[in-house]
């Protein structure tokens, strides 16, 4: 009876182990065809909303809301809006020269940046702390930005968002935990992205929900320049962080 009972959960083990093993495998199948879809496209568009979730100084946590837009066209042209209840930012890069506009604010910088669309993401993110919105989707390579120190994959399949029905698939990293919803469907893109800080007290999140997306010859044609206005005042390089959209107010520490 004992050696039945062992046997049993032997066998219990081995098909889990299995089954974790497709899971894992099936996961990575299906962000390797997301990242796939996102790299052949040379031009995209769509709306966002974020919700950027911040630990302030006193241990409170607040969610901080805006929506957007964004263009590119691959490998060096992206114009990025963001409206929020403390700004409205804009940012061009034309592969020679990013410009930030705090519309709010009247303050502008520009900022030499010759490069492609992955080497201003990580010039914003690492010298100026200006991460742009869902950066990591937009690479020339996805997959590769995404899955670099990933050691736990999960398909926790299906997933509706906006009406669209996605394939959710979460993964952990020592740092973070993130999740994604790819689109099912001949045109697989990401439909919400969530990040979540394990380093930090609290825990706090970043989301990104996409829609309203366009590809290819879908994409309204963009000029990539920005019309700065005739009063507004420009800040060195070294001045960028005036143009947070984080007001003191909330300072502390927030999703990566």
């Amino acid at each position: 009876m004992h050696s039945a009972t062992a046997w049993v959960l032997f066998l219990a083990a081995a098909f889990a182990g299995t089954a974790a093993h497709a899971d894992e495998a099936g996961a990575e199948k299906l962000l390797k065809g997301m990242s796939d879809y996102l790299s052949a496209q040379k031009a995209i568009s769509f709306d966002f909303d974020t919700n950027l979730e911040i630990v302030s100084t006193q241990d409170q946590k607040i969610a901080l809301a805006s929506s957007g837009t964004m263009s590119l066209n691959r490998p060096d042209k992206l114009h990025v809006t963001r409206t929020g209840g403390f700004a409205n930012m804009e940012m061009v890069f034309d592969g020679k020269t990013v410009t930030l506009l705090g519309k709010n604010t009247n303050l502008y910088a520009q900022v030499e940046a010759t490069g492609t669309i992955d080497q201003l993401a990580d010039v914003l993110r690492d010298k100026y702390h200006r991460p742009v919105p869902g950066a990591d989707l937009l690479m020339s390579d996805p997959y590769k930005e995404l899955m670099a120190e990933v050691n736990d994959v999960k398909d926790l399949g299906s997933g509706v968002i906006r009406g669209v029905e996605c394939d959710h698939l979460a993964f952990r990293t020592n740092d973070v935990d993130w999740q994604i919803w790819i689109a099912q469907g001949v045109r697989p893109y990401p439909c919400r992205y969530v990040i979540t800080s394990k380093k930090v007290a609290g825990w706090p999140q970043y989301t990104v929900d996409i829609w309203a997306w366009k590809a290819g010859a879908e994409v309204a044609s963009d000029s990539f320049k920005l019309q700065i206005p005739a009063d507004a005042k420009k800040l060195t390089p070294e001045e960028i962080r005036e143009l947070s959209d984080i007001p003191a107010l909330f300072s502390g520490k927030g999703a990566n």
